[in-house]
């Protein structure tokens, strides 16, 4: 009683200041009210839709536990059955597939990369294994909380990309990829009909300027043109303050069917991707990362096409396989890839008139080796027979090589690999 009370003298209280607003009273405060007002009804209606309740019953509380991650995270164990992505009008009576029905097999003349490379690499794990882990038959969620949407330039924007935000490795296209603000240095395979792609990728904390920028290391799967149609799926690391509100380095995913317009989002922030496993949080901090002269740790991320199902599967690492984007949320890509890229990115604001000092990778150049700078191994493609195997034809692209760099090479520990990023700013980068 005492809640609908309130709710009706909030209604009228609302409907009164409209009321004086139409007559020109309180003109100084009441558009301001209402703004504020109407922007908090749309961020507790976003929340309400991406931070699944916990019903309170004994059976569905077993299913949804609450885990406090040394970062500051909230991780929700929800029940499988309850993620966003079922929130899609098109996944309302789908059938889950817990597993692929087949995983990528690593061709016979490709055996003879190693898997272990002679450098010393270390595994990584999440932050809140710390604190505790989610039952099978729940995944985990990070909490998004109120300030998160807050920083977003709008409740609708939140957890997407800006548009122009893939690297366009075609000169005709350099002007209109300096313009995005987006700056890469990548290496990719186009040309042809791709499954899938994998990737080992060394894990760093970039050093980001400013909150409204971000530093990540990806690949990218591609199909349709680079205008309006675009189908992305991509996945790696990144630090991004706006999206998480730190500095740490988290793992993500991202899709669009449409060029980053209106479908698709980061992580579980949108109905889309759905996951399967109870061990890995997308968006959750990697821990530990790499240091200068120091320790080296490194991801692997496998994403490729089910031949029976037709879905794109993640894995991370060797045995975590993550989940499936559904082959419907596509146009292209329901087919096959038509490039396939890896790299670094940033968010370049020039918000002092000069280039951003937010790094890229460790934030050295290629040249500078092992332990220095930051490295993406045992480059691979999927192709039509569910084989891993080399690129052909590997390129590179970058807008300004002064800022941030990639070189390329191959050997048998590492197959075909490169070293690439840059500290941004610099005398030769302003």
């Amino acid at each position: 009683m005492g809640a609908a009370a309130h709710f009706s003298n909030e209604r009228v209280y609302r409907v009164f200041l409209v009321w004086l607003c139409c007559w020109g009273w309180l003109s100084l405060t009441c558009a301001g009210r209402l703004s504020v007002s109407s922007q908090n009804l749309q961020v507790h209606k976003h929340l309400k839709r991406l931070n699944k309740p916990a019903v309170k019953s004994i059976q569905v509380l077993e299913s949804f536990i609450l885990l406090m991650s040394p970062d500051g995270d909230i991780i929700d164990c929800v029940h499988i059955s309850k993620q966003p992505a079922f929130d899609h009008p098109f996944l309302k009576d789908h059938k889950i597939q817990m597993n692929p029905s087949t995983t990528p097999e690593l061709l016979f003349e490709d055996n003879k990369v190693s898997k272990k490379p002679k450098e010393r690499i270390n595994p990584v794990t999440q932050l809140w294994h710390q604190n505790g882990v989610c039952s099978e038959g729940t995944i985990p969620v990070r909490r998004t909380k109120k300030e998160d949407v807050l920083r977003a330039s709008s409740v609708k924007r939140y957890g997407k990309k800006k548009h122009r935000t893939v690297p366009l490795p075609r000169s005709a296209d350099l002007d209109l990829a300096n313009q995005s603000g987006h700056q890469h240095a990548i290496a990719y395979v186009e040309g042809g009909k791709f499954y899938g792609a994998k990737a080992t990728i060394n894990v760093w904390e970039p050093k980001v300027q400013s909150s409204n920028e971000f530093s990540l290391s990806q690949l990218w799967i591609l199909g349709g043109s680079f205008g309006q149609d675009l189908n992305s799926i991509e996945a790696g690391w990144q630090v991004s303050p706006d999206l998480y509100g730190d500095n740490n380095t988290r793992l993500f995913t991202y899709w669009t069917s449409d060029a980053y317009q209106a479908t698709g989002c980061y992580n579980l922030l949108c109905s889309g991707f759905i996951q399967v496993n109870s061990q890995i949080a997308m968006g959750a901090s990697i821990s530990p990362v790499s240091g200068f002269h120091n320790p080296q740790y490194d991801i692997s991320i496998t994403i490729w096409k089910d031949p029976k199902e037709g879905h794109w599967w993640m894995q991370f690492g060797d045995g975590y396989v993550l989940g499936y984007w559904p082959s419907f949320l596509f146009s292209y890509l329901a087919d096959s890839a038509s490039i396939v890229e890896w790299g670094g990115e940033v968010v370049n604001m020039e918000e002092d008139g000069h280039h951003t000092t937010t790094q890229m990778g460790s934030g050295q150049f290629p040249d500078a080796g092992f332990s220095k700078a930051s490295y993406f191994r045992n480059i691979q493609v999927v192709d039509s027979s569910n084989n891993l195997k080399e690129p052909k034809g590997l390129n590179t692209f970058t807008e300004k090589s002064n800022c941030y760099d990639v070189e390329v090479s191959k050997n048998d520990d590492w197959g075909h690999y490169f070293y690439y990023g840059g500290p941004g700013r610099n005398p030769n980068c302003q």
